[in-house]
């Protein structure tokens, strides 16, 4: 089947030619342009744009059965009502908030031009009486904490039955704000190759299996992904199926799974994710390396409150002008990295030290450095 192009950014685009996809007819190519021997197979509803945890481009295949099976796992366990969209309908959070609404028979609300406190209560007001959910990330959710002492914004905020809150790691602080606040907030993790969230506060949805493999965490069910478009080799790598045909998506993360519950505890490919954005620090290190000072510098993930996770640069520094060139190479490094892979790659703070740490190998200990880094 070929591929109908939709800007992700175009949100009621996306919403228009759901319908259509969901029912086979016409699935939807979000986020590129698909090629003339772009095809799917029968059933794809879906095929969306990511970095993916790598940063190398991909192009995820999702059936209409696995966007459903998604949608209706989340109504089993949050309810079912009038959704609003505050993010791209080119992510496949996006997606699925127009989704779960198609399948609730309600009209979604678009929240109007960039993402503010304002915007964000007035999209609220134009929704009906009744159960209320929407899907952020915590980059959005600090914003309105933020503005939390304007009455509308604390109103707004807990008006919803449930926010879903996805992208990364929330710090312990926002999320208590946020209950302070009356926010009742839901704790997703999942990706597009399990067509959006699959665990809601460390407990995998109806259907969905999750089980930790040599200490990576693995995902089987009704949701998954129907592979790679165009990259068969991929698929295989990143499906695989046990001896008794159980299909299971490897995610690439670490944690555990202890008594049903599931814990993520970071990536195995060196991989934050900054504002929902997946950022991949060796490539933000070898930006680093080519600004002059820093060829030697290693770079680390650090927790920062508003965007999940950052990163810092560590680098020995000998001199009496060590302290005094630190502002001057952050710029730097800064701007190389911002305009190689993006504002959300670029590192936060850099941190100068009177050696690296080094293993046995003589390559860098890289838990070592990053426990050099003192607490913000």
């Amino acid at each position: 089947m070929r591929l109908r192009a939709v800007d992700g950014g175009d949100a009621f685009g996306v919403l228009t030619g759901l319908p259509a996809a969901l029912d086979g007819a016409a699935p939807l190519a979000l986020g590129f342009a698909p090629r003339p021997d772009d095809h799917v197979l029968e059933g794809a509803a879906v095929v969306i744009a990511t970095s993916g945890s790598t940063g190398v481009p991909k192009k995820v295949v999702l059936s209409a059965a696995a966007l459903r099976a998604s949608a209706e796992a989340t109504a089993a366990r949050i309810g079912s009502g009038q959704w609003m969209l505050a993010l791209s309908a080119g992510y496949v959070a996006g997606v699925q908030v127009l989704v779960r609404a198609h399948l609730a028979g309600t009209d979604p609300v678009l929240l109007d031009g960039r993402f503010t406190p304002a915007s964000f209560v007035a999209a609220t007001a134009r929704m009906r009486a009744g159960p209320r959910y929407t899907s952020l990330v915590p980059a959005q959710l600090a914003t309105l904490l933020d503005a939390a002492d304007d009455p509308e914004v604390r109103a707004a905020l807990s008006s919803y039955e449930a926010l879903l809150l996805g992208g990364q790691a929330l710090p312990a602080a926002v999320r208590e704000r946020a209950a302070e606040l009356g926010a009742r907030v839901v704790r997703t993790y999942g990706s597009s190759e399990t067509a959006g969230g699959c665990v809601y506060d460390g407990l995998a949805l109806g259907g969905v299996r999750v089980e930790s493999v040599e200490g990576e965490l693995r995902i089987a069910g009704p949701t998954l992904a129907d592979g790679y478009l165009g990259d068969p080799e991929l698929t295989a790598r990143t499906f695989v199926t046990d001896g008794a045909g159980v299909r299971w998506y490897r995610t690439g993360d670490a944690g555990t799974v202890v008594g049903g519950r599931i814990a993520v505890t970071g990536r195995l490919d060196n991989v934050i994710v900054s504002g929902g954005v997946n950022v991949s620090l060796d490539r933000v290190e070898r930006a680093v390396r080519t600004v002059p000072g820093l060829e030697g510098a290693v770079v680390v993930a650090i927790p920062d409150e508003r965007w999940g996770q950052g990163s810092a640069i560590v680098v020995a520094l000998r001199g009496a002008g060590a302290a005094d060139a630190v502002p001057a190479l952050l710029a730097a490094a800064r701007e190389r990295v911002g305009a190689e892979l993006g504002p959300a790659a670029r590192p936060a703070r850099l941190v100068p030290v009177d050696a690296l740490p080094v293993l046995s190998s003589g390559k860098p200990d890289r838990r070592g450095i990053a426990a050099l880094v003192p607490e913000a």
